[in-house]
């Protein structure tokens, strides 16, 4: 595990309704769902709670960007978003292209019988753990952080 940095990491997955969040083990072993927060006034601050209650080494906010990996107006929300929450929770942020993210988590849950109706409030969670484990995986094959900071800053932590 050459290169890997050591700590939880906390993804989550941005939506318009609601907001799938997961958690990293400290070696980077296994993403798990935690909860789906709805997206409101309030969801930055159970976000941030989430973050004190962790403690993650950083924020995995998917970027929602189109096949030909150019931005959407769900990009641009995405980017407010995760903002709006290294602010809130002090915590570093990463972006990560989260293509396919959500889709990978309804056929993985179709695949373990539940239908798309019984899936929707935990698909979010696992558009999390996809995107979340995706980012350790990539850490941990390559030795560098996946997706980019959110500020220049947060780049050498």
């Amino acid at each position: 595990m050459t290169g890997f940095r050591r700590g939880v990491r906390l993804g989550i997955d941005v939506g318009r309704a609601r907001i799938g969040v997961a958690r990293s083990d400290p070696d980077g072993l296994l993403a798990v769902p935690v909860e789906t927060v709805p997206r409101d006034d309030a969801s930055v601050t159970r976000i941030a709670q989430l973050v004190a209650e962790y403690e993650p080494l950083e924020l995995v906010v998917g970027l929602p960007i189109n096949l030909r990996g150019e931005d959407t107006a769900s990009t641009a929300d995405a980017r407010e978003f995760a903002a709006a929450l290294g602010q809130a929770s002090g915590c570093a942020v990463r972006l990560i292209d989260e293509r396919l993210s959500t889709v990978t988590a309804h056929q993985a849950l179709r695949a373990s019988g539940r239908s798309q109706r019984t899936s929707r409030g935990v698909v979010d969670q696992a558009a999390a753990v996809v995107l979340l484990q995706h980012a350790i995986d990539t850490e941990k094959g390559t030795g560098r952080p996946a997706g980019t900071a959110l500020t220049p800053d947060e780049e050498n932590r």
